[in-house]
């Protein structure tokens, strides 16, 4: 996976720069943009620090120049299109530099209510968006890694001078680009870029802390300020997901905390007959639980919240599950960390045959053990006695 850190905010030389930190070569990267028949001059990539933190400085020469075709610097998004589609870029990147271009325009269009083909991309300019969007395309299909997970964005604060005058930090484009993605404002400066936005976005399937990974390499990519005070740069962390049951922390001040993710949508419109299998899909597609809870919705109709918990990396698939099999139109989710005592089966034999039970430890200690209901309710059942008269011959076998 990787793991946007956007500490110091987003920009599309910030992603870039961070890529190529990752191991992205310059020359592919050139020969793809170069493809592009774009007059931008060179790209170069060099060394540099932030507040004391070495990172990579992605450079674009010749930003100014104008596009083969005779196009101004600022073009329709018909121009930029043509350019993405005359590429040497595989198809489907050409399908999601497209994408996120056209994304880019319709936020603009919305901003000043302006038909979509009628749109100038005036925040970032056709030259830096090309370079800067088609390239990270390039870079993040390079490395063949689906799974991208961001924190939230700090976007600074202050003003910052657009097109059409002063606004406050975010611009308004970058402010519709971040719609329900989770952001902070720290600092005196724009740190989020419309580009930073729209990329960051475009590729994190989720918004949250650091995830539990095995680490491999780490990637930074400045940006043009060297702030004294927190070092302008977005981190990239390359690695793999943990597993489910590498993800315990073994530190004793948290004891034994491990991540998951709360799932939840309020359904009113559904028949409750779908509940029971919907719960059956959830928990087949990896939930570690799920259970329904009475609310009183809008408009005083009666509903049910539906709340799963599973492990973080099972997210996008039980939120598949969910709108597949229920009418709900919306979720959302939140990680955290819960402690579990360790847990653990034995068989005890009763003078009415074998009952499991289940034991919870911590460090060692029981704490807690009961009988199986389902072993007690099966032999209670066969040989014509109560549920709990087998419980409580159990329990006292197992004391013995």
């Amino acid at each position: 996976m990787l793991y946007l850190d956007c500490f110091s905010g987003a920009s599309g030389d910030m992603i870039l720069g961070a890529l190529i930190d990752l191991g992205l070569p310059v020359d592919a990267l050139n020969g793809a943009l170069g493809s592009l028949a774009i007059e931008y001059g060179d790209i170069t990539a060099e060394r540099v620090s932030r507040a004391g933190v070495s990172a990579t400085k992605f450079h674009v020469h010749g930003r100014d120049a104008a596009v083969s075709d005779g196009a101004h610097k600022h073009h329709h998004l018909k121009h930029i299109v043509a350019a993405i589609r005359r590429s040497a870029l595989k198809p489907e990147s050409q399908e999601k530099a497209v994408a996120l271009f056209e994304r880019l325009a319709g936020a603009e269009a919305a901003i000043h209510n302006t038909p979509i083909e009628k749109v100038h991309l005036h925040e970032v300019g056709a030259l830096d968006s090309i370079i800067d969007i088609v390239g990270a395309v390039y870079g993040f299909d390079w490395f063949g890694i689906d799974d991208v997970a961001s924190s939230p964005l700090n976007v600074g604060g202050g003003m910052v001078r657009c097109a059409h005058g002063d606004f406050p930090v975010p611009a308004p484009a970058t402010a519709r680009l971040l719609k329900d993605v989770p952001i902070y404002g720290r600092g005196t400066s724009e740190l989020v870029t419309p580009t930073g936005a729209l990329l960051v976005t475009g590729y994190a399937r989720s918004f949250g802390p650091l995830p539990a990974m095995r680490l491999e390499k780490i990637g930074y990519g400045a940006g043009d300020r060297d702030p004294k005070d927190t070092p302008n740069v977005l981190r990239i962390l390359k690695g793999e997901r943990a597993a489910h049951d590498e993800t315990r922390d073994a530190s004793p001040d948290v004891g034994g905390a491990e991540r998951i993710v709360k799932i939840e949508s309020e359904i009113d419109d559904m028949s409750p007959q779908f509940f029971g299998p919907l719960m059956d899909s959830l928990l087949a597609a990896g939930a570690l639980d799920v259970f329904y809870t009475p609310v009183q919705m809008k408009k005083g109709r009666p509903g049910t919240l539906v709340t799963i918990l599973a492990p973080p990396a099972r997210r996008q698939a039980l939120t598949d599950v969910l709108f597949r099999d229920s009418t709900t139109i919306g979720v959302r989710y939140v990680e955290m960390s819960r402690t579990c005592l360790d847990r653990a089966v034995e068989t005890v034999e009763t003078p009415y045959g074998p009952v499991r039970f289940k034991i919870a430890r911590r460090d060692g200690e029981e704490l807690n053990a009961a009988p199986e209901f389902d072993d007690c309710a099966r032999i209670a059942a066969e040989r014509g006695l109560s549920i709990k008269e087998v419980q409580t011959a159990a329990i006292t076998s197992r004391r013995r």
